[in-house]
C-alpha cells in the first residue's frame, strides 16, 4: 500500500515539476526573449538559412503579439519604446499571422523608393559601397530545401551562386551589408510614405525579399515583437542534430 502511495506521489510531482517548467518557460518567453529559427535566405548575408537566435523582446515593449498564439489581454502597446533606423526585427505580418525578421528602413512619416536598386529615404541616398561578392553552393538551403537566388543563369553548367555585395549606410549612420543578384521589379518603386504608428521593413538579399515592398506594407508598431541582437548558434544542414553542417564560426555572433 505504501509502496503504491509513494509512486502515486511520485507521478503527482513529476506532473507538478512539468508544469511548472511549462509555466516559466511561458513566462521568459512572453517578457524576456523568444527563440527564432531563420527559415529563408531574406536577410542574407546578415542572417543565413539555419541561423538561431533570442528575440529580445524587452527592446519595444508589449503588446497583443507578445504572447505565444497572440493571446496577451493588450490593447495597444505598454513599456514601448520605438525601434531605430536599422534594426533587424520580428515582427507578425499584418494579415498572415506569421512571424517575419527583417530590417526597419522607414521610420512614421518617411518617405521611401527604390530606383535602380538603390534606396532612398525622405529624398537622401543610402549610400551604396562595393564589398566584394558573396558565393554559395547552389543546392537545397534548410529544412525547407529552397534554392538561392543567383546571379548566374541557371542553364549555366555551375554549381555555384554569386551575388554582389554592398555595405549600405543609412541616414542615422547604421551601415549594414546588403545583396543584389541583377534589376528586379523590386529595384524601382513608387514613394512609399509610411503611415503613423507604422514602420517600413526591408531584406538585407534585397532581389530575394518578401517584405514592405510587396507582399507585407507597412507594419503596425502593436505588431513589433522584438529585436534580434545576436546569433546564438547556426546549422546549414536540414536537421540540427547534424553536426557537421555546424556554423561554428556564426556562433554567437553579432548582428549587425
Amino acid at each position: 500500500m505504501k509502496t503504491t502511495e509513494k509512486k502515486e506521489d511520485g507521478i503527482v510531482e513529476t506532473i507538478k515539476t512539468v508544469v511548472w517548467a511549462l509555466v516559466i518557460a511561458g513566462i521568459f518567453r512572453t517578457l524576456f526573449f523568444q527563440p527564432f529559427w531563420i527559415p529563408s535566405g531574406s536577410m542574407k548575408d546578415t542572417l543565413l538559412i539555419g541561423d538561431f537566435l533570442f528575440v529580445n523582446k524587452m527592446a519595444y515593449g508589449y503588446s497583443a503579439v507578445s504572447c505565444p498564439f497572440g493571446i496577451c489581454p493588450i490593447s495597444g502597446r505598454i513599456l514601448g519604446s520605438e525601434p531605430e533606423r536599422g534594426d533587424v526585427v520580428v515582427f507578425r505580418h499584418p494579415t498572415s499571422g506569421q512571424d517575419y525578421i527583417k530590417r526597419v528602413i522607414g521610420l512614421p512619416g518617411d518617405k521611401i523608393q527604390m530606383k535602380n536598386g538603390v534606396l532612398f529615404i525622405n529624398g537622401e541616398e543610402a549610400k551604396q559601397t562595393p564589398d566584394g561578392v558573396f558565393v554559395e553552393e547552389y543546392e537545397p538551403q534548410g529544412s525547407v530545401g529552397n534554392m538561392p537566388a543567383c546571379m548566374e543563369s541557371r542553364t549555366e553548367a555551375v554549381n555555384s551562386c554569386t551575388k554582389e555585395k554592398f555595405i549600405e549606410t543609412l541616414p542615422n549612420g547604421v551601415s549594414h551589408s546588403i545583396l543584389n543578384v541583377g534589376n528586379t521589379f523590386v529595384d524601382n518603386t513608387p514613394v512609399f510614405t509610411v503611415p503613423l504608428e507604422h514602420y517600413f521593413f526591408m531584406g538585407d538579399n534585397r532581389d530575394n525579399s518578401n517584405d514592405s515592398r510587396q507582399g507585407v506594407g507597412f507594419v503596425p508598431y502593436e505588431n513589433l515583437i522584438g529585436r534580434a541582437d545576436r546569433v546564438i548558434f547556426s546549422s546549414a544542414g536540414k536537421s540540427l542534430f547534424f553536426f557537421w553542417t555546424w556554423r561554428g564560426d556564426r556562433f554567437f555572433k553579432a548582428i549587425e
